[in-house]
């Protein structure tokens, strides 16, 4: 039944948008070889795995490729109880498979809990009779934990979205054991590159998009901007500058943003892009304002920095295309990650001033 659910609307999407819809039913022989991408060369250190479903594998694999420390994204059917089974068999009902993707990361680079903030922005969490178009338990959301730890931290991170006022009902998403994990088909492997259009196509008329767009920010390459250099050197001052397009460092503890504890958010300061919350603003004594994690890892570039006879991690504002500071593993719980940061690099924003400053839906992210 689902399987033809979907492939209406692949040909209603051939009559509306003018397309030949190849439809997620069109799988093929032989199962995915592993898929690794070039962070697990740039990376050298630990890896490990999450599982999450949110409705077509399609959808929830692509926002968590090209991610720094994501080291690959599969695409498959998890937690149920048959073995090896096929698109056929899952998409049709018969099994009690959810289609799923796994990803595996390295912690050292990219926390499990960045990893379930990108996840929860990819679908409808209130609803428990499938994902948007696809109805069916084959097509509803699951995270799957592989420790205590992920258990903990997505039962945590689930509270703090379901008390945000984000959505108008209850999250129904379920925090489940992960038992197994096949991969899908290869025709299912990386399908928004392979079939684009049909693709994006299939996003918006699933209603998805719409319901992203209704409840996150989208489209913030469009709204956060990198000014021209001339315009960064009238408006920076010199120490702003130097931090941010020629890697300079500030003083240890005599920057602004160091002793920090208002509530708020710190955002780029070439770009206006959000950046870190203070919820996640701990004090690290290394005498720079540090993190837990960013508001949102899309937003962040982490290459490997070998200056000074080291190799480090850097971490860089993606859409602001400047320095930041860098991260490192010896961080806190849940994250074990310190994200330690030039004030000079980052303009904050009260959560009194969010609203009227443009950022009021990060709002929910500040305690």
């Amino acid at each position: 039944m689902m399987k033809n659910a979907r492939n209406l609307l692949l040909l209603v999407l051939v009559q509306v948008f003018s397309l030949s819809i190849v439809g997620c039913s069109q799988a093929e022989n032989g199962k995915e070889k592993a898929k690794t991408s070039s962070e697990e060369q740039q990376y050298s250190g630990p890896s490990q795995l999450a599982t999450f479903a949110g409705g077509c594998f399609w959808c929830i694999e692509a926002p968590f490729e090209g991610i720094p420390g994501v080291i690959s994204v599969v695409s498959g059917y998890a937690g149920g109880k048959e073995k090896n089974p096929s698109y056929n068999d899952v998409a049709s009902g018969k099994t009690s498979h959810r289609e799923s993707v796994q990803i595996k990361f390295n912690p050292d680079i990219i926390s499990y809990s960045e990893l379930l903030d990108i996840f929860w922005q990819q679908f409808d969490p209130t609803d428990e009779g499938g994902s948007f178009y696809d109805r069916g338990f084959q097509y509803t959301s699951a995270v799957f934990f592989h420790d205590k730890v992920q258990e903990e931290t997505a039962k945590e991170s689930l509270k703090k979205l379901d008390n945000s006022g984000i959505f108008d009902k209850p999250i129904v998403t379920p925090i489940l054991k992960f038992s197994n994990f096949y991969a899908a088909e290869d025709y299912h492997q990386d399908y928004y590159k392979k079939n684009p259009t049909e693709y994006y196509a299939y996003r918006r008329g699933s209603g998805r998009d719409a319901f992203i767009a209704k409840h996150w920010p989208v489209s913030l390459e469009k709204k956060y901007t990198k000014p021209s250099d001339a315009e960064l050197k009238d408006r920076l001052s010199k120490l702003q500058y130097e931090v941010t397009m020629h890697e300079a460092t500030e003083r240890a503890f005599s920057n602004e943003y160091n002793g920090n504890k208002e509530e708020g958010i710190y955002v780029c300061i070439v770009s206006g892009a959000p950046l870190f919350s203070s919820s996640d603003k701990y004090e690290s004594y290394s005498g720079w304002p540090s993190f837990t994690k960013p508001l949102d890892a899309r937003l962040i570039d982490k290459p490997v920095d070998r200056s000074l006879g080291m190799m480090r991690v850097e971490v860089r504002s993606k859409l602001g295309d400047s320095h930041l500071g860098h991260v490192f593993n010896d961080g806190p719980d849940p994250t074990n990650l310190r994200y330690c940061m030039n004030s000079a690099a980052m303009k904050f924003i009260s959560k009194n001033d969010m609203e009227k400053e443009g950022y009021g839906k990060w709002l929910w992210a500040v305690d």
